[in-house]
């Protein structure tokens, strides 16, 4: 949803409700939605400026800090410090279309740097973008190992205009460890989805595909073919422990893309992969025995050895051990 004007707008992020805005100067704000005096959601109060004002009693927070600045309803005999009372609020900062949330952890205080925000990678000045975004009813870890997965695209995108399952052959493609993740090294993408063919015979010159995944739940893909560039970023987002979302940001110089029609692609896309995950939770409710094979599944493990480490590095302040030692070749069917 859009962050416009004086609008206060919803959002869940981590099982924790917040409200965003934007102040008169155009800064964009993250509050949780609670106003601590009786719990009254904020985002049903009013944006006045730089203030955000409870619709309950009117308490007023400065939106960029949470700090109570005023409460009407105190007389000039009372003694409550008005200034020690907050209300949540979380470093924020917009990019590339997007309100990006830094949330620490219960009871931890803030770093003294906040990382900032990834930025899509673009390779000209001019070019279009484009956002989707679809849920998921499925923890975020189901959600991220279906994204990254390599061999549910003949069965879940079964499509003229990508590829079918009559048309499966085996691959190999080499990855390698980066920080915090792992990269499919720069390849010649598969010979049976027909974007990466037709982008070929526009150009005349070879497609080189570079796929990336960085904890904690981003999947980056760069495309190139000459002067000719397309770059994605799909980030699973943690909404509830039963509900994440898949927020896709596109950008591309392909003279012959319009972003409408994009879109409708995308959106097909993206939906084949939500019925997916809305029919695999029906299973999940069960709790049955999963399983990961190799190599198919070889960046799931990557994806859940990454995690346990940097946990661990995190607890014990030691070095993160990346689970990959070096380049790897895996092959599978798809």
């Amino acid at each position: 949803m859009a962050v416009r004007g004086r609008k206060l707008v919803k959002a869940m992020l981590l099982e924790v409700p917040l409200v965003l805005g934007r102040t008169s100067e155009g800064k964009v704000f993250a509050m949780r939605d609670s106003c601590p005096h009786r719990g009254m959601p904020l985002s049903y109060g009013r944006l006045d400026g730089n203030v955000v004002e409870c619709c309950y009693h009117g308490w007023r927070f400065d939106a960029c800090s949470g700090q109570c600045v005023e409460i009407p309803s105190l007389s000039s005999q009372d003694k409550l410090k008005v200034e020690r009372i907050f209300a949540g609020h979380f470093p924020c900062e917009e990019r590339d279309g997007y309100v990006w949330v830094y949330m620490n952890a219960p009871g931890s205080k803030l770093p003294e740097t906040i990382p900032a925000a990834p930025a899509l990678t673009v390779f000209s000045d001019k070019y279009k973008i484009t956002h989707l975004s679809c849920e998921l009813p499925s923890h975020i870890d189901h959600g991220i190992i279906g994204l990254m997965d390599p061999a549910h695209g003949p069965f879940v995108h079964q499509s003229w205009f990508w590829r079918s399952r009559g048309r499966i052959h085996e691959k190999a493609k080499k990855f390698e460890p980066i920080p915090n993740g792992f990269r499919m090294s720069p390849h010649s993408p598969s010979t049976n989805s027909a974007p990466y063919q037709l982008l070929k015979k526009i150009t005349g010159e070879p497609v080189t595909t570079t796929i990336d995944f960085v904890l904690p739940n981003i999947r980056t893909e760069e495309d190139r073919s000459g002067k000719m560039w397309f770059s994605s970023r799909a980030t699973v987002t943690p909404v509830r422990r039963d509900l994440c979302r898949i927020d896709f940001v596109a950008a591309w110089n392909l003279f012959f893309l319009p972003v409408s029609i994009f879109r409708i692609f995308g959106k097909i896309f993206l939906r084949q992969d939500q019925q997916t995950m809305i029919q695999q939770a029906e299973g999940l409710k069960h709790n049955p025995r999963l399983m990961l094979i190799d190599d198919a599944d070889r960046p799931a493990k990557w994806y859940f050895a990454l995690k346990a480490n940097l946990s661990e590095s995190r607890r014990t302040g030691a070095e993160m051990v990346h689970p990959m030692d070096g380049p790897v070749t895996l092959r599978w069917r798809s």
